[in-house]
């Protein structure tokens, strides 16, 4: 999308993990053929610029450390990828010259890499206002229960497992152009985000001390989002601060490796836990340790994911009576973490559901009875943490998985492998997802002169088709054709206010808002149709896009043009039919169901193969089933990703070392087998649409489906727990383990 006059930026970015900034050198950059500016963090500074914002609010007795982010570095880099100059050029080639021609001069200090290094009584301090390390330690649920329940206990099963870092790795890398009217002194950004009043708030508050209506944010198609486009990042900054200065439109496109250095990662977590049982395999308690790494600065939404978010599902579909929960946020000289496909609901499902699955073989117990035995029932359920479970058929979809996955006949198909050298294991997991993200949203419509129908929705598509299910929704609302409908979105000048796309929200909240529209719209019809009618308003009829009296009858479409003429409908005019609401919705919605995987492993060399998957979900009320599917597999492609392929590694001093895709594997098409998809729909009441989050289920139940079936197959062997992902040197190397045969 080239933009008339525009510069190309280009970021200087740290090679330490961890050091002092000594010196800059910007001459031999400032004499670089095409480079017009290099901006430091003295310029910034010297310019007004503040920085980025972390305003997620814990409870006080979280201690929540929120140290400076500024866009550039000051004084001291914390990652390797940290942004220190920016260089601004007449082409994209001219300012990674320039970039290259910058002398920094560091001290190189040592680095905390994981969390178990960060909080060593050795590790370096990074930040000074972060003693040990510690961003917060957060306390939820009943631990004087949970221990009293601990103690009566039949049975306590022990697991401590790492949930891997993940790189979010969407087909379009960030990218951004900034523009600055001097005149006003507004400034204009176009971004591949999903969040823009959010961005608009923060860059107009924090970061240029603007009134909201000086930025205008806006996004074009997004080539998928998952998370980290949700956020502030420092090169949105840049580009602004840098137009300005300049007077000049400023781009910035992330290469593929600055995205894997840059963009905010996630995951990475080390918990132990403990599940307590009676002697009727009942759960008693569950108590939650978890050290959560936040990377080297807090991301916007960083905080909230391993303690509310998680806290949100720790339990699952289950009955726990009892729950505490610890998290300790971690400061490491990595790449900030932030929200990613599921946002703390993946972490806390594979806990859960990890944890059922070593408990039912302590017990001798089949997976699936110990699941039938605990399964949340009786609705609405208040759960430990206090989130109100509004209603489901958790056994229903349990039921329909095993028959699906077809469990009575795995025994043979079990034998098979065996004949052939393989193992074979059959796993099942079940999972809850607490969908809502933002509470409320606005929205609105106008009929246009041309004959369409704008729908303004503050949520936004990076993908998922919102513009077909809203378009759904307004046309069966309104009985008039679905091609008439347009959405706008993504832009806070067309519409004024949204809270964006994140935690499977957008048809739960956009579409409730929209359907609050069309109340209000009809409403505001039906007296203009009385007018023209010459009826009252209470005897018209509304069906198939027309208003009916026993005396005649208007489209909607003449009403709206008759609502243009002011003298005719009271506060038409310009603007003729159309209206703009705020809904407060604050309820969740509970998508959930139970996933089968049936994988296959090579014993020889460790390669696991998943044969097949079964996924049973409730997401509510189907406004377009194709839809639905389509965000299904690819969440499950996610998942499966986490569980047997992606691996984010840094090495003692902090270098990425899965860098690239050389280094970080997603799974291809051949990894993955046809998806079989089944639907038992629960309507939920939270909204009036009925429906459910559906676009984080993939993601959220695939991990742990797979590792079960994956210790399914290796249980034999006395294996009974692997870490995340399972690639074939893992497996290879655990059985080799078990076998006495050394790990090589």
């Amino acid at each position: 999308m080239p933009v008339a006059g525009e510069l190309f930026g280009c970021a200087v970015r740290s090679p330490l993990a961890h050091g002092l900034i000594l010196s800059i050198d910007v001459a031999a950059a400032l004499a670089t053929a095409g480079v017009v500016a290099v901006l430091t963090e003295a310029d910034l500074a010297a310019d007004g610029v503040g920085d980025l914002p972390c305003d997620v609010e814990l409870p006080e007795a979280a201690s929540l450390r929120v140290p400076p982010r500024p866009a550039l570095a000051r004084g001291r880099v914390r990652h390797v990828g940290d942004p220190v100059a920016f260089v601004v050029a007449t082409t994209r080639e001219a300012a990674q010259d320039g970039a290259e021609a910058v002398a920094v001069a560091y001290e190189h200090l040592p680095a905390a890499v994981g969390v178990e290094a960060a909080l060593s009584p050795e590790a370096p301090r990074i930040w000074d206002e972060a003693p040990g390390n510690l961003a917060f330690l957060d306390r939820r649920g009943d631990a004087e229960a949970v221990a009293a329940a601990m103690a009566r206990a039949e049975t306590v099963v022990d697991l401590t497992l790492d949930n891997n870092r993940l790189v979010a790795a969407p087909l379009e890398p960030r990218a951004a152009v900034g523009r600055h009217d001097p005149a006003s002194g507004a400034f204009d950004l176009l971004l591949s985000g999903q969040g823009v009043h959010e961005m608009r708030r923060q860059l107009a508050g924090s970061v240029f001390a603007l009134p909201e209506d000086a930025v205008h944010v806006s996004a074009p198609d997004v080539g998928g989002g998952f998370g980290p486009k949700n956020v502030l990042h420092p090169e949105y900054v840049l580009v602004l601060a840098a137009a300005r200065r300049l007077g000049r439109p400023v781009r910035w496109t992330s290469s593929r490796s600055e995205d894997f250095l840059t963009s905010a990662q996630a995951r990475d977590n080390r918990t132990r836990a403990r599940l307590g049982l009676d002697r009727d395999g009942r759960f008693l308690a569950l108590e939650v340790e978890t050290a959560a790494d936040m990377g080297a600065y807090l991301s916007a939404l960083g905080p909230l994911v391993p303690t509310a978010a998680a806290a949100s599902a720790m339990g699952g579909v289950y009955a726990i009576p009892a729950i505490s929960v610890v998290v300790r946020g971690v400061f490491t000289n990595t790449v900030p973490v932030d929200a990613y496909r599921g946002a703390g609901k993946p972490e806390a499902n594979y806990l859960v559901e990890r944890l059922v699955d070593i408990a039912a073989r302590r017990l001798g117990m089949p997976p699936l009875e110990l699941r039938r035995r605990n399964i949340l029932s009786v609705f609405p359920h208040r759960g430990a943490l206090g989130v109100a479970v509004e209603r489901g058929a958790f056994a229903a979809t349990l039921d329909a998985a095993a028959a699906r996955a077809d469990a009575a006949g795995f025994p043979e198909r079990r034998a098979e492998a065996a004949r052939r050298g393989r193992l074979r294991g059959l796993g099942f997991a079940c999972y809850l997802e607490t969908a809502r993200g933002r509470p409320g949203e606005c929205a609105g419509l106008r009929f246009e002169r041309d004959g369409s129908v704008s729908l303004l929705v503050g949520t936004q598509s990076n993908g998922q088709g919102h513009e077909t299910s809203f378009a759904q929704v307004a046309a069966d609302r309104l009985g008039l054709p679905v091609e008439r409908f347009r959405l706008v979105q993504a832009d806070t000048r067309r519409v004024p206010r949204g809270k964006g796309h994140g935690g499977a929200r957008s048809l739960h909240q956009g579409g409730a808002a929209l359907v609050e529209a069309i109340e209000t719209l009809l409403d505001r019809a039906r007296a203009i149709a009385a007018q023209l009618l010459q009826c009252e308003g209470a005897a018209l009829r509304f069906a198939d896009g027309a208003f009916a009296a026993p005396g005649g009858s208007v489209t909607l479409d003449a009403v709206a043009e008759a609502a243009r003429d002011p003298e005719l409908a009271a506060g038409g005019g310009r603007d003729g039919l159309a209206v703009l609401v705020d809904t407060a919705l604050d309820a969740i919605t509970f998508p959930n169901g139970c996933h089968a995987a049936e994988i296959e492993v090579d014993p020889e060399t460790g390669r696991a193969t998943l044969e097949r998957y079964v996924a049973v979900d409730d997401f509510g009320t189907l406004v377009n089933p194709l839809l639905v599917a389509g965000q299904v597999h690819g969440g499950l492609a996610q998942g499966i990703g986490q569980a047997l392929f992606e691996h984010t590694v840094y090495d003692a001093a902090g270098q990425l070392l899965s860098a690239s895709f050389m280094d970080y594997q997603l799974p291809r098409a051949a990894d993955l087998p046809g998806f079989e998809l089944a639907s038992l729909p629960v309507p939920s009441h939270a909204n009036p649409l009925g429906v459910k989050g559906a676009g984080q289920a993939g993601a959220i139940a695939a991990p742990q489906t797979v590792m079960n079936a994956l210790i399914d197959a290796l249980a034999p062997l006395g294996i009974d727990h692997l870490d995340m992902p399972a690639t074939p040197a893992r497996i290879w190397r655990a059985i080799r383990a078990k076998q006495g045969a050394g790990t090589a």
